[in-house]
């Protein structure tokens, strides 16, 4: 269970700075940043056994 949430983890932080290179500009970077965050949370409560 701990290699899981340590492995979403760092997904979704390679994630977000992968965003962070790509050329866009501030509003869509915010809004691809939420949604990252948002799939990493919920999976990260998947792996804890909320849902």
């Amino acid at each position: 269970m701990l290699v899981g949430v340590l492995i979403t983890f760092l997904v979704v932080i390679l994630i977000l700075y992968l965003i962070n290179m790509l050329p866009l500009d501030g509003r869509a970077k915010q809004i691809c940043r939420v949604v990252v965050i948002v799939l990493g949370i919920i999976s990260l409560l998947k792996y804890l056994a909320v849902f």
